[in-house]
């Protein structure tokens, strides 16, 4: 602060003996005053010496502020003034949600948040941000929120730093200006602004607390949050009547948490519609809490009509406890009822750093005697616990121009999302990480995605990697191939692939609770928009269960038309016997003989799979992997024929971008529906098949488990006291347990069994070239 006081001094000193000798020059070169009545005007410097006065002093302040090697940027946005109006239509007609962005050379700093319905918003917000370059102006955009469509612009105003006073507070209003529209007053900002001047010591410390890696946690803090705010979407009453014909309305809800949104289901032609929804949003340290609700009426023609908002702030609710809550709707009329839990169930989703961290079987030991198999009352969030340790890849594609890459890896574990920090110019990277997760569903899949970094934020597909927390060996550090972005071939590069060592720790009978009750919904998950190759492959999918149907009854009428005397000999005594003996508990018995049959077979597998490993050098070895394809996991394929369906499938999408939008935008929505539903047919019906075929023999096992407790309740209770039983159950669970989500067990079950799609995205690739597969081979044909 003294050199900047004495700077300024100097500085003014310099200015007032340069305007004395100014003015005595021209005192002793203009001609003497007159005599006259006329009032005295002291005589004004020509432009060109004021120019050069201007060009001095900012020559002499950017030198000044050239000096320093840091600046700190302390900004408090008060409010705005006589903004524009940009909701022009609707209930809210005249009024504007706006919020602030800060920018400065295309980076954001920081963004406001929203007030909503005023002209003359206070944001009263204060935000302190690093400056290295003060000449580079700040850059300071105001826009109109608005729910699922692009925010309106409203004017834009630029911040010079170079014109603040070192270490002075300033309070500055700013008028926005519309390059469009230069002539529109567009309302002010007001501003306090401080601009610190730093040394280099003061640089190199704040440096040393933002390395890169903070840097990119901070960039990506968005996927590391702190809790998870469930919801679930109940009922809504005295909604207001939006379409006149039917005296009623079509109501839906919108959720906002940040930068999170939700959209529930649309409730037809009813004022009191109850939805039944539960779905999740993630809550951050650093960020506002409050959940922003609004309801709608869904129309087809015209756009959906408002019927009301309500916001609730989280701050203010206790944590892991469940709250119930009637909020009434503002700028509208009705109630909405919610359940509303905050968990910290992110607690053990931490990211370590691998080179300094120092194992202790100690904690191990805790977190398995957490998960033991009989302590069902544990507080812990989850049935499990999951650790990944990343040590780094190989053989990944050049994505930058220079031949190298910048890979970070994201690691998505349902709705859990943990990342990597990036290694730069390399293909080869190194990243040394540990990752812990909560598993909340033991059948869930672990996902792993390499991407490529850009400057300008974007990210490029390197590969990805499905692998099933069931198939993960404890303590075994391996490599494993990357795929391309469907799953079926290999990805791009030079045999990429990453090296990976897992722990999962789990309670069975947790987990077989959780997999007979609805599964959580994949927050990030998208439908499947129409294809006319994915169209074409469900109805191949959905052609093989029906022909599965038709073999069997084809039998059947064998046996009817006595094509085979013996075979429809033994069917009329099965049939006599059935028919004399049957009792309900014999339909899971007879199931339970099914799963037997394929029982058989599935360890027949396990032991040709064991000696595959043993003889897989083994041409002749062949021949035995042919009894393995009944179960897609069992053994890795080869590129060379999936690289070629790849080649026709590219081909065949270039010939979909030219002419199939044109021939299916009037019928997309009907033939996506279709398309859904056969896949959703089919992949029922591929569940059950591997779900007896011991695909995934934790799941068969559970439900051989719940197949003989359903025979021996069918034996020792009458069919008709449990079907009174059930009906009591259902009439009263809406008395009893009124805000229960309804679930089907069975459903719910085959919901975990992967279908035939699942199998071939987790399905392993070799992760050598065949070269060194021929010369493994033959060194062990020569020893």
């Amino acid at each position: 602060m003294k050199k900047l006081k004495a700077a300024v001094r100097k500085w003014r000193r310099m200015r007032f003996f340069r305007k004395r000798d100014d003015l005595s020059r021209q005192v002793s070169t203009e001609p003497a005053p007159s005599t006259s009545s006329t009032p005295h005007h002291h005589p004004r410097p020509p432009p060109e010496l004021m120019q050069l006065e201007q060009d001095e002093t900012q020559r002499l302040r950017e030198q000044h502020l050239r000096q320093y090697a840091f600046f700190q940027l302390r900004v408090h946005l008060k409010r705005g003034q006589n903004l524009l109006a940009m909701d022009k239509n609707g209930l809210l007609s005249g009024t504007s949600d706006p919020y602030v962005k800060f920018k400065a050379g295309g980076r954001l700093l920081h963004k406001s948040r929203i007030v909503y319905r005023d002209l003359n918003p206070v944001w009263d917000e204060c935000f302190t941000v690093p400056v290295e370059d003060p000449f580079q102006p700040v850059q300071i955009k105001v826009f109109d929120y608005d729910w699922g469509l692009q925010d309106d612009f409203m004017g834009s105003c630029n911040l010079d730093l170079t014109a603040l006073e070192l270490g002075r507070m300033q309070d500055l209003v700013l008028c926005l200006r519309d390059p469009n529209k230069p002539h529109q007053d567009m309302g002010e900002i007001v501003l306090n602004v401080t601009l610190w001047p730093k040394s280099q010591e003061d640089k190199d410390q704040y440096l040393l607390k933002n390395t890169r890696i903070n840097d990119v946690n901070k960039r990506l803090k968005a996927q590391i949050w702190s809790s998870v705010v469930t919801i679930v979407l109940v009922e809504a009453k005295n909604l207001s009547a939006m379409d006149l014909d039917t005296r009623s309305s079509d109501p839906y809800c919108k959720f906002r948490l940040g930068n999170e949104k939700y959209k529930s289901k649309v409730v037809w032609k009813t004022l009191h519609p109850s939805w039944l929804e539960q779905f999740d949003l993630h809550l951050y340290d650093d960020q506002e809490q409050v959940l922003e609700v609004t309801v709608w009426d869904k129309d087809k023609q015209t756009k959906d009509d408002f019927l009301g908002r309500c916001t609730i702030d989280l701050s203010k609710l206790e944590r892991e406890k469940t709250h119930s809550m009637w909020k009434e709707l503002e700028d509208g009329n009705g109630q909405i009822f919610l359940l509303l839990t905050i968990s910290g169930t992110t607690q053990s989703e931490t990211i370590t750093d691998l080179t300094s961290y120092k194992e202790n079987p100690r904690d191990l030991e805790i977190i398995e005697r957490r998960y033991t198999w009989y302590r069902l009352n544990e507080t812990s969030a989850g049935v499990g616990w999951l650790c990944v340790k990343v040590y780094g890849a190989k053989g990944l594609a050049a994505a930058d121009l220079g031949g190298k890459s910048d890979p970070f890896c994201v690691l998505e574990l349902g709705n859990a999302r943990l990342q990597t920090h990036t290694e730069y110019k390399t293909l080869t990277p190194n990243w040394m990480k540990i990752f812990t997760f909560t598993v909340k569903d033991i059948s869930s899949i672990l996902e792993l995605t390499v991407y490529d970094e850009d400057h300008d934020h974007k990210v490029e597909f390197l590969g990805k990697l499905a692998i099933p927390l069931l198939n993960i060996r404890n303590g075994e550090k391996r490599w494993y191939a990357l795929k391309d972005k469907k799953m079926r071939a290999r990805a791009k590069g030079n045999y990429p692939q990453i090296l990976l060592e897992m722990l999962v720790v789990w309670n069975p009978l947790k987990g077989a609770i959780r997999v007979v009750n609805p599964k959580e919904p994949k927050y990030m998950h998208q439908e499947a928009k129409f294809k006319r190759q994915l169209f074409i492959r469900n109805v191949m999918r959905l052609k093989a269960i029906i022909m599965w149907f038709i073999e069997v009854g084809k039998i059947l009428q064998d046996c009817f038309e006595w094509e085979s005397r013996i075979r429809s000999f033994l069917g009329l005594l099965a049939w006599l016997a059935f028919c004399y003996y049957y009792e309900m508990w014999m339909l899971p018995f007879m199931l339970l003989m099914f799963f037997a049959r394929n029982w058989l077979v599935y360890r027949l597998t396990v032991q040709l799979k064991r000696s595959l490993r043993r003889f897989r050098c083994d041409p002749r070895g062949y021949l035995a992997e042919m009894f393995c394809r009944g179960n897609p996991l069992l053994v890795p394929v080869d590129d060379d024929d999936l690289l070629a369906e790849e080649d026709d499938e590219e081909e065949i999408d270039k010939e979909e971008k030219k002419s199939l939008k044109e021939r299916l935008q009037a019928i997309q929505e009907v033939t996506q529906t279709v398309q859904n539903a056969i896949g959703y047919v089919a992949s029922l019906g591929e569940a059950v098949k591997n779900l007896m075929n011991f695909t995934v023999p934790y799941l068969s096992y559970l439900a051989i488990t719940m197949l003989f407790g359903a025979m021996l309740v069918l034996y020792v209770i009458p069919l008709r006291y449990l079907l009174m039983a059930w009906g009591i159950n259902k009439f009263a669970r809406k008395i009893l347990r009124p805000h229960t989500i309804p679930n089907n067990e069975v459903l719910d079950l085959l919901s975990r069994v992967p279908d035939d799609e699942t199998l071939l995205d987790c399905r392993e690739l070799k992760t050598h070239p065949p070269n060194e597969r021929k010369d493994a081979r033959k060194k062990h044909k020569a020893s």
